[in-house]
């Protein structure tokens, strides 16, 4: 799921579209227009989402605050959270800065801007609801989809009718993991075949899973990567089955690079670029290093990475931070 602005109204208002996708057959399952996407409107669309096709078993989504908490200053869920917790449903989030991940979702935006939102202007939001529908329904179930063979998303969404399976049928079986270490470089090894995850996740353990064709890579429940499948099928039943080594655990050492020292205030955090980064508390009052390793704040100590987190500060202001090294200078009271 995901929100598209460009929906022009008659008054000069821009309103958005809340939108969903089945991942598998590409039939669109939510086209809500909303005025504006905060939290009720967009939660209002997954609900009628589900009472329309059923409750999904994992909902993918970025990590605007519309769909989690994950990034934003509260410590809570928000409301989609809960819905998908209540509702038994796996609420996937790509990483930060990872717009590919959506990306079959932000094909089908590039398609609804040609050939619907380019040039239109609506009435009123009734107008633009009732006329997305209409185009929606030829979209599912007359229009060609090169992405699945040329038929219609209907004709693969149809399949999934519980209607249409036998009663005494086997379930289907949960799709295998199997776990890799993330080597220096960002890149695990997966039947014979280098799949990138990113060095931001170096030392880190990840899950990787194939299905239909598409390696997936996780990170304690958050999808951080996807490929296409480019080993050996013979080889996949053996990789998956393999044990991972025993590792003595080692504090993952801290990225060697441009540092600066800061010192961790009594509420366990510190000072870079004009932002307050967490630490924590048992750290307070102790001197540790700030680097930046690609889009990630990386505070070590000790040779020892204590926390990493998303650039949150203005990267304009880095020069500054870098340049005083030490953090502000401590005054000396004269005798």
């Amino acid at each position: 799921m995901d929100i598209v602005g460009g929906v022009w109204l008659a008054d000069g208002w821009k309103a958005s579209i809340v939108s969903g996708i089945d991942d598998h057959s590409r039939f669109v399952i939510s086209a809500h227009v909303v005025r504006r996407a905060t939290a009720r409107p967009v939660c209002d669309a997954l609900a009628k989402a589900m009472r329309a096709y059923g409750v999904p078993a994992e909902i993918l989504t970025d990590n605007g605050k519309v769909f989690t908490g994950r990034f934003g200053p509260g410590k809570g869920e928000v409301l989609f959270d809960r819905i998908c917790r209540e509702n038994g449903i796996k609420h996937l989030l790509t990483a930060p800065r990872s717009p590919t991940t959506t990306g079959k979702i932000e094909r089908w935006h590039k398609t609804l801007r040609r050939e619907f939102l380019d040039g239109k202007v609506f009435a009123d939001l009734d107008d633009a609801q009732a006329r997305l529908d209409a185009w929606v329904e030829h979209y599912n179930h007359d229009r060609p989809h090169q992405g699945i063979g040329m038929v219609a998303p209907y004709e693969r969404f149809r399949l999934a009718d519980p209607d249409a399976f036998i009663e005494d049928s086997e379930p289907v079986p949960a799709v295998p993991t199997a776990t890799r270490r993330v080597g220096s470089t960002g890149k695990i090894s997966f039947a014979g075949t280098l799949y990138g995850v990113g060095v931001w996740l170096s030392g880190e353990t990840v899950e990787v899973s194939v299905d239909d064709g598409v390696v997936s890579i996780s990170h304690r429940g958050v999808l951080v990567q996807t490929h296409a499948q480019r080993h050996r099928p013979d080889k996949e039943l053996a990789a998956l089955q393999r044990k991972p080594k025993a590792r003595v655990a080692r504090p993952r050492q801290p990225t060697v690079g441009q540092s600066v020292t800061r010192k961790v205030d009594v509420s366990g955090s510190i000072s870079f670029a004009g932002y307050a980064y967490r630490v924590g508390k048992p750290h307070a009052r102790r001197q540790v290093q700030v680097a930046i390793v690609g889009d990630v704040v990386e505070i070590s100590a000790g040779g020892q990475v204590l926390k990493t987190h998303p650039i949150r500060h203005d990267r304009s202001r880095e020069h500054g931070a870098f340049a005083n090294a030490a953090g502000r200078p401590s005054r000396i009271n004269a005798a």
